[in-house]
């Protein structure tokens, strides 16, 4: 895959895509369908062509872009768990990329996804349940668990448990990329700018592209 600045910023929205979506769910036990179906697309692209084939379309990452805009606002009050989520998904892909047996059980699993996502579609609990319990036996034991906060209501759902570990599981997939294309975590402090100006750019492209 090319490693433009282009690729690296969508893997990052990918990436906080995932957070904010997990805090959504958390908090207040919704999520947006499209975003839902973006995360379980990406996971199950695994030889896409491009960055942008892996969750389909651009403008598909669009909260994932205003999030990490937000984010990276100074003088503005952010979320640190979306931030927390976003950096231990950075660290449990480094994680992963040294357990050649844990993505060789990911690699199963997903062909089996593939499978159930044909017969029942992408955001059917019983597919979500799988990538969950996937998340769960090869990815959140490489390092210290990821302790989502939020409302206990929707925490405690079985159904909202399966989304979050699904979603989680599509954010290392964006971060996996995001290392691929040479990211690093110090990268979000020393160019921070950078950033801001690239994603930005790239957020007005696609409301233009929309209008």
């Amino acid at each position: 895959m090319n490693k433009t600045e282009e690729d690296r910023i969508l893997a990052l929205a990918g990436i906080f895509q995932a957070a904010y979506s997990v805090d959504q769910i958390a908090r207040n036990g919704v999520i947006d369908s499209q975003e839902l179906q973006t995360a379980v697309f990406s996971i199950l692209q695994t030889d896409a062509e491009d960055i942008p084939a892996v969750f389909e379309h651009r403008g598909h990452l669009k909260s994932g872009l205003k999030t990490l805009l937000s984010q990276m606002m100074e003088n503005k009050t952010s979320k640190v768990d979306i931030t927390r989520y976003a950096l231990q998904l950075m660290h449990l892909a480094a994680k992963l990329q040294k357990s050649p047996e844990a993505l060789q059980n990911l690699s199963r699993g997903i062909d089996i996804a593939k499978g159930r996502a044909e017969t029942f579609g992408m955001t059917h609990i019983n597919l979500l349940s799988q990538l969950a319990d996937l998340y769960v036996e090869n990815i959140s034991n490489l390092s210290s668990r990821i302790m989502v906060n939020g409302e206990p209501v929707h925490l405690n759902n079985p159904d909202n448990v399966s989304r979050i570990r699904a979603i989680l599981l599509a954010g290392v997939r964006a971060a996996w990329l995001w290392l691929q294309c040479g990211g690093r975590r110090r990268q979000m402090i020393f160019s921070r700018k950078k950033i801001y100006r690239h994603a930005s750019e790239m957020l007005e492209k696609i409301k233009a592209a929309e209008d």
